[in-house]
């Protein structure tokens, strides 16, 4: 059965864009503190932390392959929406106009899988895309990405699954690494090797520089698929 992985980019929204009363509620914790530089760098940090949140952030990029063909498409935000999308091989690049009309790509992409794999998905990605996707009112084609924890079908999350769902906690033997990490421990081409990480997103939209937010989250994909692989081949079926 064909297997779906993908990955999101997300980029922070201004700190404009809420009220009076939504930017007290976000900065509430710095606001607290007394200590100017304290505030400042706690206030830092809270806006970095925009980019996690589903009503302070939006998707500007998802990539997607075929875990069996490797062949997929990269949706992603562009100012030059209208070019023609280009082909990079099996995999397809896909300007898109605003946030709308590439999570109703995606969408429309996700409905001819049954079954989905990511690296912490379940935890972000998935999630990300259900608020985002009910916000703006883009139809969800597939509603059973956050059903039963312990299952690999339909929804395997290599996360999850090289941690054995948390057994050991944060400090322990299977304790969860990012995926740089397990890339370089297992032989995997990280995609963090080419200088793009996803804390470059937020200035990369700033500049225009799309293509290699797409470029960057196209390169998690793959090394998410050869994690599977590994994990597949290796360690599938441990209880």
């Amino acid at each position: 059965m064909a297997r779906l992985v993908f990955d999101i980019e997300t980029s922070a929204l201004p700190l404009e864009n809420f009220d009076e009363a939504q930017q007290e509620y976000l900065l509430r914790e710095a606001l607290k503190l007394e200590d100017e530089p304290a505030r400042a760098a706690r206030r830092e940090e809270i806006l970095r932390q925009f980019n996690l949140w589903p009503f302070t952030a939006r998707a500007v990029c998802i990539a997607m392959l075929n875990a069996d063909t490797l062949r997929g498409q990269v949706l992603f935000i562009a100012d030059d929406y209208e070019e023609d999308a280009v082909e990079g091989g099996p995999v397809e690049f896909v300007p898109c106009a605003d946030e709308l009309e590439l999570l109703t790509a995606f969408w429309d992409v996700a409905k001819h899988y049954d079954e989905i794999v990511t690296f912490n998905g379940r935890g972000f990605d998935v999630p990300f895309l259900y608020l985002r996707s009910g916000l703006l009112n883009v139809p969800i084609t597939k509603k059973n990405w956050l059903g039963y924890r312990f299952a690999t079908e339909p929804h395997c999350d290599l996360a999850e699954q090289l941690t054995f769902y948390g057994v050991s906690g944060r400090e322990g033997a299977a304790r969860r690494f990012n995926l740089d990490f397990y890339c370089k421990a297992f032989g995997i081409d990280s995609p963090k090797s080419h200088g793009v990480t996803g804390m470059d997103v937020n200035t990369l939209m700033a500049e225009g520089k799309y293509r290699e937010i797409a470029e960057y989250c196209l390169r998690d994909v793959r090394a998410t698929v050869e994690l599977y692989r590994i994990w597949k081949e290796r360690l599938a079926g441990i209880k």
